[in-house]
Parts: structure tokens; sequence; C-alpha cells
């Protein structure tokens, strides 16, 4: 996997202080995305073992709420094994801190359901320009959901965000 960017302080991804990453490559290519500059897969840094040291590091602050995972896309094949190994290292120091997840894929059609196990929040579903709404928190158009992961699997159904 590649990354375009690794965010100290984010609060714009996520309630609180937020350490975000940006993970390179999107196949979905949305009309006006954000992030464009996330979509190929070859352009960003090499994401290794001292990437993920780097920000299990910049987590430990007590201001660090979480946390945030973003894209380009987190869960594509070529990017869901580090994110995943990401996020299961985050919770073993963290446990108590919460992990978001951005993800064009709707939840219910998430191939690799081990990013369950580890996180809090995902934003499902790809940005649709026709459907944007400034006044969203965490999200860039309505068709997308804030959704409770713990809840969701605990009621074998969606369960969106309450916070």
């Amino acid at each position: 996997m590649r990354y375009n960017l690794i965010r100290k302080m984010d609060i714009a991804d996520g309630p609180g202080i937020r350490v975000s990453l940006f993970v390179q490559g999107c196949e979905f290519h949305c009309k006006n995305c954000f992030n464009q500059e996330t979509w190929d897969f070859n352009k960003g840094e090499e994401f290794t073992q001292e990437t993920i040291d780097r920000i299990i590091e910049l987590c430990g602050g007590s201001h660090v709420r979480g946390l945030s995972i973003l894209g380009g896309e987190p869960l594509h094949p070529l990017n869901i094994e580090s994110v995943i190994k990401l996020a299961e290292e985050f919770k073993k120091v963290y446990p108590k801190k919460d992990l978001w997840i951005w993800t064009g894929y709707l939840y219910d059609n998430i191939v690799n359901k081990d990013i369950l196990k580890y996180a809090d929040v995902i934003v499902d579903g790809k940005y649709e320009d026709k459907l944007h709404d400034f006044r969203l928190e965490w999200r860039g158009s309505a068709n997308q959901r804030v959704i409770d992961v713990k809840k969701s699997v605990k009621n074998k159904k969606v369960v969106l965000f309450e916070g």
C-alpha cells in the first residue's frame, strides 16, 4: 500500500482532535472528489511498519481522540491488508480511542469483514456531487451513511452513529 498524507492534528474527519491517514489509490473517481490527488495507486509514499509506528506514536497524545483512515480508498483490495494491520495495532495500543474509516463501498458489500473487528465508525458510500450538502457532518453527500460498526455487528443490520 501507499499513502498520500498523515495529518497529526485533524478536526474535520471525525469528532475531537484526531490523527488522519489518507491512503493512496481509488478506482471510484467520484465527480468533484475533494481528494483527487489520492486516486493514483502509484503515487504517494510507501506504507511500512515504520509508518504504522509513527501513526501509533502520533495517536499517543492525551488530546488525540482517535484515528481516521480516508483516501483514496482504504478498503480497496490493494490497501485493505495494510489498513487492517494498522487498525489492529492501533486498537491493541489504544483500546479506548476510536477508529473511523471512510469508504466508497457500501457497508453490506465490504469484502474483507476483518476490518469490522477494529472500526468503530464507517462512513460508507461513494461521494455523489448532485447530493453534496455543506451542512452534513463527516460526509460530503446525502447518500453516505455514518455507521456505528459495533452496534451494526451486534444487531446484524446497519445502525447509524448518533454522536
